[in-house]
């Protein structure tokens, strides 16, 4: 399933004692979609925060949980953390070609959203993440400064989804997966 190198596994146990989180899992899922490979995501998972159905993996001083609809795009992935010039994070060696639910689609649909749809939102702080293309759907989660804004729906409706469906007409539509409330842009405040 999923490994961690020694220099991965001592990072998150290092930041789980310096944030004191040391009663936490780590959450290891796919987060998205680009044309070089899968965007993998790592994540607190706290006491009790694990699901029924993820694969839990003992990690060496932490439980790791994969989800299943990650799990088998995950297969034999290592995680390493690497240090250079710049800093250091965490790198995702997966060797699982990307599988789409609706290959020919989900293709043209990555490529029109890295070309003309990515490059657009980043003006505004945003970005839009390719989850899965299936049965004429395109399920997308938007990031940055499209999560949580106001006006999200119109940049998805007038913006992205005019767009795929010009440009590949097989599209029916396009289904938003964002949890706005947990988005940290500006222009929204959750009510406490």
């Amino acid at each position: 399933m999923v490994t961690f190198s020694d220099a991965a596994r001592e990072r998150i146990l290092a930041i789980m004692k310096t944030q004191e989180k040391t009663d936490c899992g780590i959450r290891v899922r796919i987060a998205g979609r680009h044309t070089e490979g899968y965007r993998h995501e790592l994540s607190w998972v706290e006491p009790g925060g694990e699901a029924g159905d993820d694969t839990s993996v003992d990690a060496g001083g932490f439980q790791a949980y994969v989800d299943p609809l990650s799990a088998p795009l995950l297969g034999g992935t290592t995680i390493d953390y690497v240090e250079d010039a710049s800093g250091g994070g965490f790198v995702f060696h997966n060797p699982n070609p990307i599988v789409w639910s609706d290959p020919e689609n989900g293709r043209a649909v990555m490529e029109l959203v890295e070309s003309a749809i990515n490059p657009a939102l980043s003006g505004h702080g945003g970005h839009v993440e390719i989850l899965d293309v299936k049965d004429g759907n395109v399920f997308v989660r938007l990031g940055g400064g499209c999560q949580g804004c106001g006006m999200a729906n119109v940049t998805l409706k007038q913006g992205i989804e005019r767009m795929i469906k010009e440009k590949i007409p097989s599209i029916r539509a396009v289904i938003d997966t964002t949890d706005h409330a947990g988005g940290k842009n500006p222009y929204y405040r959750p009510a406490h």
